[in-house]
């Protein structure tokens, strides 16, 4: 019920902080057109509207018009008369959600899987780490992990692009949107493609996730329960992971559900590196274009996938911790 309200709000933060930029629609147009001229496309397009009226018409675009059509795209029916007013983009004058769709699958497949690879190494490596505490695995891992989160993406996907793509040659340095895997030589480029910015990307996000497991399953392994466990007779890796784990998971479901928007802000950076054209890239251009819509629509829908990725960690937390309830 929360998060219906908190999308309003952060739509209005978003607004009222775009809306006080400078620059209109009218700036990109030629010196020669005359002033009334501009003053008119100002008027047509609502821009001498009062604010809050401005607000109120773009949150029904993005809460009302926009899901009506992309749900007449995907399931190729019509709602209503169709004939609703969308959000459209100063540079390219189309629909801004329709551009996004198109840049997504890009974004989604490199940040995606670097997003579950920096969990499916971060966990198992805070818990090796914490159950083998100051052994050679955890002081390795710590070191890893410190230089990880510690180094800026810009950096290691430089510095990997000048070591595997210059030096060895063993991958490309650019992400190519226009493959289509069609067979087993296309599929093997595909890999090769996104191996660099999935790699950095995943070190990234594993370095801090990896050093907060640790520490949970620290924190849980002197527990009393973990004794009272042990002293039952329960065979080791049953008290690790039935117990220790579980409980451990708890807060590292809200760091990872947390994270979900710097992935976006790690895309941002990866994605100008190896030129991917996805969802960063087109935020770069857009502000770099004074686009202000598609800015607002990127940053909203950037908060509105952080609402819904906490409220799946509340419902990963009763399926952790059968104690926690929510009326």
């Amino acid at each position: 019920m929360v998060a219906v309200p908190t999308l309003v709000a952060i739509s209005l933060v978003i607004f009222t902080i775009l809306d006080l930029a400078p620059g209109d629609p009218t700036s990109s147009l030629p010196l020669t057109i005359p002033g009334d001229v501009r003053e008119q496309i100002r008027e047509s397009m609502g821009f001498n509207d009062p604010f809050f009226i401005r607000w109120i018409l773009w949150v029904k675009q993005m809460f009302i018009n926009e899901p009506l059509s992309i749900i007449e795209q995907v399931f190729n029916i019509q709602v209503g008369s169709g004939d609703r007013t969308r959000v459209l983009s100063w540079q390219s004058r189309g629909p801004v959600v329709d551009t996004i769709i198109e840049r997504l699958p890009q974004t989604t497949w490199v940040m995606g899987l670097a997003f579950i690879f920096g969990i499916l190494i971060a966990v198992p490596v805070g818990v090796i780490s914490a159950y083998r505490q100051y052994s050679v695995f955890d002081q390795v891992g710590t070191f890893v992990s410190m230089v990880g989160y510690s180094v800026p993406t810009f950096f290691t996907g430089l510095l990997a692009i000048i070591i595997f793509s210059v030096k060895l040659g063993w991958f490309p340095s650019y992400y190519d949107t226009t493959l289509e895997v069609t067979d087993w030589n296309s599929f093997v480029a595909q890999i090769r493609q996104i191996a660099l910015p999935v790699g950095v990307l995943s070190m990234f996000n594993a370095a801090a996730l990896s050093r907060f497991t640790r520490s949970a399953m620290l924190d849980n392994l002197s527990a009393d329960y973990v004794r009272t466990a042990r002293s039952k007779g329960l065979r080791e890796k049953r008290v690790l992971v039935r117990h220790v784990l579980r409980n451990s998971l708890i807060p590292v479901v809200t760091l990872i559900a947390l994270q979900v928007p710097f992935v976006f802000a790690g895309a941002l950076i990866t994605e100008q590196i190896f030129r991917i054209n996805g969802i960063g890239q087109l935020m770069i251009s857009s502000i770099h274009g004074g686009d202000v819509p598609m800015v607002q629509t990127l940053s909203f829908l950037i908060a509105a996938i952080t609402v819904f990725f906490n409220l799946v960690a509340d419902i990963v937390y009763g399926i952790l911790d059968p104690r926690i309830r929510y009326e």
